[in-house]
């Protein structure tokens, strides 16, 4: 039986079409997913994101703990609430998941995790635990929901609907966090806009919720979320990258940090023994057709696959990341095998859009 979120009630009594995802009984959308991700483009739109998980690491080797298991290092991170986006790597360079981590103080971070892989990081992590000795405790908190509000007037919004949550949080840049009585609101997202990612206790969820709504916060489902992320240019667990895939490999080469020689982070050996062989980048289609996942694309120095694809409400166009060979130049015209036949596309440099403008 699917799980469900503190919110769920609220999202069956709204008329969403509610779908499996990673186990979750979530929202796909409220009626017109089109509608919901110009809402986000133009004005704020609101997700429920409590599927996925908040975990407290906490002790006094815990600065030490995330620099040995996280491919990016914690120790940038020196000011109370300040984020960092990361991958945790397995022996052989793969990815286990992509994470945000929160810095709170030396001896205490916030992760939050994807939903899909929560136990599976859990696990490992515990499992990294035992074997380094490491004086820390890894809390998991189900107690908890988040909600992400996004769009050019999300924060403006999010002031209106939660008191005091102005005062705390105006001066906030992007990837840091602020208390604001029991709920945490993060200057993050995932959809190429401005706003906030709050967390918050859930027996507050619904109140908050209603509140964003009553004051113009539009309800967006995962299917909306989907195309914003996929303009913004933001890799999607289990279907960009994955245990088999390299960062390097899937344009998050931006997010390992092997400046520190003495850091032996987990997978460090493997992606020095296996440097980048494939780029992510950027797909526009030229012809009429669909661009989808695993679609074979045809270059003048090899064959590549796409990860992602969609059509893009914001370009009016379909657009998808593929993995191609290193010397593909952007600006390339390339061929991507749709349903049989040969469809032109054009390569471009990611993201596609950014804060409601065009890119490419």
């Amino acid at each position: 039986m699917a799980r469900v979120t503190p919110l769920h009630a609220v999202h069956v009594a709204a008329g969403a079409r509610m779908v499996d995802f990673a186990g979750w009984d979530m929202p796909v959308n409220y009626g017109s997913q089109i509608e919901e991700h110009h809402a986000v483009r133009s004005d704020a739109g609101m997700f429920d994101v409590s599927h996925m998980l908040a975990l407290d690491l906490t002790g006094a080797d815990a600065t030490a703990f995330l620099r040995t298991l996280l491919a990016n290092d914690v120790a940038k991170l020196t000011v109370p609430g300040k984020a960092l986006y990361s991958c945790m790597l397995n022996d052989e360079g793969g990815v286990i998941d992509d994470l945000i981590v929160y810095y709170f103080a030396a001896d205490h971070f916030r992760i939050v995790v994807n939903a899909g892989t929560a136990d599976k990081d859990v696990a490992w992590m515990r499992k990294q635990i035992a074997r380094t000795g490491a004086n820390v405790t890894l809390d998991a908190h189900r107690d908890l929901a988040m909600i992400a509000v996004q769009g050019p007037n999300a924060r403006t919004k999010t002031w209106h609907a939660i008191p005091g949550s102005e005062s705390a949080s105006a001066g906030l840049k992007p990837f840091f966090a602020a208390q604001v009585g029991d709920m945490l609101i993060a200057r993050t997202g995932y959809t190429g806009e401005d706003g906030f990612e709050i967390t918050l206790p859930a027996s507050q969820a619904a109140d908050v919720w209603n509140a964003l709504a009553a004051a113009g916060v539009a309800p967006c489902g995962l299917g909306a979320r989907d195309t914003l992320r996929l303009e913004a240019g933001m890799n999607l667990y289990g279907q960009d990258m994955d245990d088999a895939t390299s960062p390097l490999n899937a344009g998050l080469s931006w997010t390992v940090d092997m400046k520190d020689i003495d850091r032996n982070f987990i997978g460090r050996a493997a992606l020095e023994s296996h440097p980048s062989s494939q780029k992510m980048v950027g797909l526009v289609l030229l012809e009429r057709g669909v661009l989808r996942a695993h679609q074979t694309v045809f270059t003048d120095t090899g064959e590549g696959e796409t990860t992602s694809g969609t059509f893009s409400p914001t370009l009016q166009q379909a657009i998808a990341f593929a993995r191609l060979p290193l010397d593909v130049a952007e600006g390339s015209t390339v061929e991507v095998d749709i349903r049989g036949k040969r469809l032109k596309a054009r390569t471009v440099k990611l993201p596609f859009v950014r804060n409601g403008q065009a890119l490419i």
